[in-house]
């Protein structure tokens, strides 16, 4: 079986799209070859700068030649089926042949597709992706019709076996596959034949290319940690800016340089993200000051005064960043002395959205909203509507507006620096995270509260103009905000309930125009809709448009939660079910709820117990539904006729309560475990006795006992809602 090896060289691919252009090379090759009849062992992809390549290992010489046998129509139908049938087939009429089928003589054909060399089919395959290949961006050049994300250069394309080793024929837009490649574009840059991966692999590493993307990276960590530690520093780790600067070169030589003693008074932030966002420099920690004090930058090329040039000319670029930078520094620092009245000032005329003010607006929207946050989560309210109205004045700041990555980041210095309280300080700071599902959560109250109210404000803001996220579309990052709410009140334990807080924000928005706007245009369309059933019988003139949109942000909630605990490894039937319950607008308690009775139910006792319960419910439904009438009150364990009856009376004597003052006290694991108890005597109730008997005075007291059972689960949830 031979092995496939392929390589598409052009201009410098950019870093950020190299590793998914390996992995879209190695999907539509094999997809293409397999649908083609071909198999293969193995497959491998590899990216540089400027090469994308390809190694498949076992792959079979030819394709398989096959029989398809195709039914068409009747030997009397019309003339015209007939000779669309021999179309489709590419058949003609004696190579047909007539079958007896059920509703009578039938033609059939039998298609042949002989088997094709592979050499054949990775041409085709190949052309198509080349011609296909799904770049982010990509570019002509030339006079060609050809678009690859830089100017392709050369396409390497051989079969190898023990017999040796054979180019594909093949030639796109002009360039014609061959068997050469060219190694570093400096160091090495002659053309030079390969025979096979292994081959190719060893000699572009003579001709100082890396092609392995891990090599690379790991080539980089190593080399910049023994020069840090050679001083006595540590690398601040950067995983994202190592994977950058591994796709920026194919022979990595790292360079240890120094920062010079003016600029080390600077933020380490500041160096940090100076450094990596202009020239992709790893920063260098000295442990004993806890400053940054040196940077490792990354040549692609040896030289022979072993990169002293390259790194005196990276350190005079250096010098000139950090020059600009110690000015805004100083700059933001004289207007934090003053207060940062400027920047307040400022901030009026910045336009967070038309329809929702300016960003000044927005601060007075959300320091209100933390004010009235802060004693649900342990903060003091003063300091949580001071820390709110500085957290986005670093907005103005020159620092921030050369570096927006450094927002909250800088207003932490800032506030500091106009003699803030540390608590103030950090909910600057914090009150932008989380950022993302990985990112840290701020624990601190006063955090907490302006975190909150940051991003319930962003979601009331954008709910009360009707800008919602649809389908994958989502402008504003609600959803994200949403997450971040999710994570602030569960990380924390805090339980401010949800829709109170919601309508705080909402009438802290202050937009009665827009509302007026919505209650005319779209509150019939949101009475027709879930979860609003309880404004369904009401006329439209009597609904109140805040208690519409409160109810549909809440329900928008709902759902980032619902993704949120089945990535934790809750079941969707018992998320659905605990919503459903009152109290849904307490987060905390609505996971905490789901994660007890997620656990109880992956037992066999939980699973058992849920049968029963539905098993109850169902029985008494169906009674109530007959009967037109309630059990729900009188069951007497004087008319009980069996030991079995007896059992269950004395067992909801006990569980009831025990489930009660669980419940008071938000004890979920306490509740599950009361109401499990109740398992082994409603089995026994079942297997001894006949609820709908004859006697209807003993009907009616084993019904009312069912209304016990399923009283005593709703307690917990609506076990009905269970699936299984």
């Amino acid at each position: 079986m031979p092995d496939l090896l392929i390589e598409l060289f052009s201009e410098e691919i950019p870093a950020r799209m190299q590793a998914r252009a390996r992995e879209d090379l190695k999907r539509l090759v094999t997809d293409g070859l397999v649908a083609a009849g071909l198999t293969y062992a193995s497959a491998g992809a590899f990216s540089t700068p400027r090469r994308l390549a390809l190694t498949i290992e076992g792959l079979t010489a030819h394709s398989p030649t096959t029989r398809e046998e195709r039914k068409g129509p009747r030997l009397d139908a019309p003339e015209k089926a007939l000779e669309g049938f021999l179309r489709s087939t590419g058949l003609t009429r004696d190579q047909l042949e007539a079958r007896d089928d059920k509703k009578g003589q039938v033609w059939f054909a039998t298609i042949t597709q002989p088997g094709r060399p592979a050499a054949d089919i990775v041409a085709e395959v190949l052309e198509t992706t080349i011609r296909t290949f799904p770049w982010p961006k990509s570019m002509r050049w030339g006079s060609g019709s050809l678009r690859w994300v830089r100017p392709l250069h050369s396409i390497l394309c051989i079969l190898s076996d023990e017999a040796g080793a054979s180019v594909v024929p093949l030639t796109v837009d002009g360039i014609t596959a061959g068997n050469t490649t060219r190694g570093h574009r400096f160091m090495a840059p002659d053309a030079f034949a390969v025979s096979g991966f292994d081959d190719y692999a060893a000699k572009l590493r003579r001709a100082r290319v890396m092609l392995d993307a891990e090599e690379r990276t790991a080539e980089i960590r190593s080399q910049a940690d023994n020069l840090a530690f050679a001083r006595g520093w540590q690398i601040v780790p950067d995983d994202a800016l190592l994977a950058e600067v591994a796709g920026l070169v194919e022979w990595p030589v790292p360079l240890m340089g120094v920062i010079e003693d003016r600029f080390l008074a600077l933020p380490p932030e500041v160096l940090q993200t100076s450094m990596k966002e202009h020239q992709k420099f790893f920063s260098a920690r000295n442990p004993s000051t806890g400053r940054i004090e040196g940077f490792v930058t990354v040549a692609n090329i040896e030289t022979p005064d072993d990169g002293a040039t390259i790194l005196s000319g990276n350190q005079r670029v250096l010098a000139a960043r950090l020059s600009d930078a110690a000015f805004f520094w100083q700059n933001d620092l004289r207007e934090a002395k003053s207060g940062m009245i400027a920047w307040a000032v400022g901030l009026s005329a910045v336009t967070f959205h038309n329809k929702l003010g300016s960003q000044a607006d927005r601060v007075e929207r959300i320091a209100a909203l933390a004010r009235e946050i802060a004693p649900l989560v342990g903060a003091d309210p003063t300091q949580a509507e001071r820390a709110a109205r500085l957290a986005k004045l670093d907005l103005r700041s020159a620092m921030v507006g050369e570096f927006p990555e450094l927002q909250g980041t800088m207003g932490r210095y800032y506030a500091l620096e106009a003699g803030e309280p540390d608590a103030v300080a950090d909910a600057a700071r914090d009150h932008y995270k989380p950022l993302g599902p990985s990112d840290e959560v701020p624990t601190a109250p006063v955090s907490v509260a302006v975190a909150l109210a940051d991003k319930i404000d962003t979601l009331t803001g954008f709910w009360a103009i009707d800008e919602k996220p649809t389908g994958s579309k989502d402008p504003y990052a609600l959803r994200r905000a949403a997450l971040g709410v999710i994570r602030l009140l569960l990380v924390n334990g805090t339980s401010p309930r949800l829709s109170k807080t919601i309508l705080t924000g909402l009438i802290a928005a202050d937009h009665r125009a827009t509302y007026t706007d919505m209650v005319n245009k779209s509150v019939n369309e949101f009475a027709k809709q879930e979860p609003f059933g309880d404004f369904k019988d009401r006329r439209s003139q009597d609904i109140s448009a805040l208690d519409l949109i409160r109810a549909d942000l809440l329900s928008f909630l709902h759902d980032r939660l619902k993704v949120y605990m089945r990535d934790q490894g809750i079941r969707h039937d018992i998320i659905d079910a605990v919503l459903a319950q009152e109290g849904s607008d307490d987060l905390v308690q609505v996971v905490s709820r789901a994660t007890a009775l997620n656990a109880m139910l992956a037992t066999d006792d939980g699973r058992n117990l849920t049968q029963g319960l539905k098993r109850a419910g169902n029985i008494l439904a169906q009674a109530e539904e007959k009967d037109g009438v309630e059990y729900s009150f009188g069951a007497d364990v004087k008319f009980a006729e069996t030991d079995q009856e007896r059992a269950l009376f004395t067992a909801l004597d006990t569980a009831e309560p025990a489930i009660k003052r669980a419940m008071a006290a938000q004890d979920f694991p306490a509740a599950m475990t009361a109401i499990a108890a109740l398992r082994t005597p409603i089995d026994a109730f079942f297997d001894a006795v006949q609820v709908n008997t004859d006697h209807q005075i003993v009907r009616r007291n084993r019904l009312n006992l069912l209304s016990r059972i399923r009283e005593a689960g709703r307690q917990i949830v609506d076990f009905t809602r269970i699936e299984g």
